[in-house]
């Protein structure tokens, strides 16, 4: 399906006492890096819900992918609807260019988490204590969500919402298909991916918009024993082979090796701490789930994905035939083009245990970069 992504930049920032989407931090001003942060990510195409006073602005910004213009109204769900009667079928992101410290990775997670789930609502978790102004009664933080943009859709859901509950009282686009009896599913994203508001936000946006090119690097080693009776799994893969990989899960020690690395890059531990050999619910798991759900983490955490390298140390079977499964397999399971993943398969030449086809070890780097 074609995926839009609508960017509302019709707002008058009456709280900042200035528009602040044509206000430049670090040189760029919203519309322009939630433009860029669209322009790397898998949306198709962007319409922007402009006012008299950005409609300028927007248009002289280079895009790769094709941008157009839409009246923006006197609301947030006016412009809303009105970017909505101009773009494509299929699926709709929606997002306030106030939030200009969003990435590509946050879009596309977004976009698609609404593929497999019918829609997505990016949100961050209250992570400080919460009370009443008025009676100092402290709110129940397990049961918060702090409400964030993209929030995606099925077009012809979310116009019919729109159609069925008006276009003036919603403060987000999530509101308005609540009350078309839509159920939300929600893609929790990084606090980062906060709005700029008030005049004491921009340091923080300075701080994040200047960018961050520090690079970390993660090292992930796992050794399973070979065994019969045992299937061959690794990268995702079932390899044809008499001796398989002992371990709780299904004994992917590619996955694993690359999971220790990136949890490694990002200081989050290793996976024996998030998936124990202990806990019944990994017994038997698919490897590849539980390295996509690392990525998630990494993505929570404000990480990007630079690369992976990882080698196969086994005597037998010839794994070759099976590489580039591997990779597309990882690539997927982390959300990287499969040219980031790469893996490798040597032999100890008989030496070791390995040469002795009493085990196989993987060892793998990463790099990931803190986005911004």
């Amino acid at each position: 399906m074609k995926t839009t992504l609508i960017l509302l930049a019709a707002g008058n920032g009456t709280r900042m006492g200035t528009n602040k989407l044509l206000m430049r931090i670090c040189g760029k001003t919203p519309v322009e890096y939630c433009i860029k942060a669209a322009e790397k990510s898998c949306v198709d195409e962007i319409i922007i819900a402009v006012s008299e006073d950005t409609r300028a602005h927007a248009e002289s910004i280079s895009c790769e992918k094709p941008v157009k213009c839409a009246v923006g109204g006197k609301t947030r769900g006016e412009s809303v609807y009105n970017a909505l009667s101009v773009c494509s079928e299929g699926i709709v992101a929606i997002h306030d260019c106030a939030r200009c410290a969003v990435t590509p990775d946050i879009i596309d997670r977004c976009i698609i988490d609404a593929v497999q789930y019918g829609n997505s609502q990016a949100a961050a978790r209250v992570r400080d204590t919460i009370r009443n102004e008025t009676t100092g009664a402290r709110m129940n933080r397990d049961e918060l969500l702090i409400m964030q943009t993209p929030q995606v859709f099925r077009k012809e859901e979310i116009t019919s919402a729109y159609m069925h509950c008006g276009t003036d009282k919603n403060t987000d686009d999530c509101e308005v298909f609540i009350a078309y009896g839509g159920k939300p599913h929600y893609t929790i994203c990084p606090v980062t991916n906060q709005k700029l508001t008030y005049p004491e936000d921009i340091p923080f946006f300075e701080k994040m918009l200047k960018g961050n090119d520090t690079m970390r690097i993660g090292y992930g080693e796992d050794t399973h024993r070979l065994c019969e009776g045992r299937d061959l799994i690794l990268g995702g893969v079932k390899i044809p082979f008499s001796l398989g990989l002992l371990g709780h899960s299904d004994a992917d020690a590619l996955c694993h090796a690359v999971s220790d690395a990136l949890l490694g890059a990002c200081a989050l531990g290793d996976i024996g701490k998030h998936f124990p050999d202990t806990d019944p619910r990994y017994e038997g798991a698919d490897s590849l789930v539980l390295l996509s759900r690392v990525a998630e983490m990494l993505v929570e955490k404000g990480f990007r994905i630079v690369n992976v390298d990882a080698t196969i140390v086994a005597q037998q079977p010839k794994l070759a035939p099976h590489i580039d499964k591997m990779r597309e397999n990882i690539s997927r399971a982390i959300n990287a083009d499969a040219a980031c993943v790469s893996v490798k398969a040597t032999t100890p030449e008989h030496t070791n245990a390995e040469g002795r086809l009493e085990c196989m070890t993987v060892r793998a780097t990463a790099c990931v970069k803190e986005v911004r």
